[in-house]
């Protein structure tokens, strides 16, 4: 092949080259072992901390009957809201891992939304650390994304963050 000739096809490269045509590359075996290693405590248990607003939740999860429990007490009486309960067994639902564990949680600063949404966000942390094959589901979900939205800071000069004082003319 001179300077002047174009290439054609893909064998008029491996020409120019000077490469054997007959080479054949054999990829490494897919397995479906996971790239994390199993997070476990000597209890067996497999801690997070989860983070939402103001709220921070210290969560522990366990194999069991699905019991959560929300500093000491139950979650139907902490969480009395049907939707706040419904945010925290959203990674169990979307797993597949509907009471196959019991969870014990602590939760400080916020109220009781970004509570909640630290706990999930606790849960989904510590469901990946027990059980690394569910990170890819749980992460498609978008639970192990901490929501980095807060609450604005109040300004000097300024009602609140952004509103003003009432205008007067006289």
């Amino acid at each position: 092949m001179s300077d002047t000739d174009t290439v054609q096809s893909l064998s008029d490269l491996k020409d120019i080259a000077g490469t054997v045509a007959d080479e054949t590359v054999t990829a490494a075996p897919v397995s479906n072992v996971p790239l994390r290693e199993q997070e476990i405590d000597a209890q067996g248990r497999a801690y997070a901390t989860g983070r939402r607003k103001d709220a921070v939740a210290r969560v522990w999860l366990k194999p069991g009957t699905g019991k959560v429990t929300v500093n000491g007490r139950d979650q139907e009486v902490y969480f009395a809201r049907p939707t706040l309960r419904l945010v925290i067994n959203q990674p169990f639902s979307i797993t597949g891992r509907e009471g196959q564990y019991d969870v014990v949680a602590t939760v400080k600063g916020g109220g009781l939304s970004g509570q909640a949404g630290a706990v999930k966000h606790g849960i989904s942390q510590a469901l990946t650390r027990y059980e690394p094959a569910l990170r890819g589901t749980v992460k498609a979900a978008g639970f192990l994304t901490r929501d980095s939205r807060v609450v604005e800071r109040k300004k000097y000069g300024r009602a609140k963050a952004r509103r003003s004082f009432q205008f007067s003319k006289r």
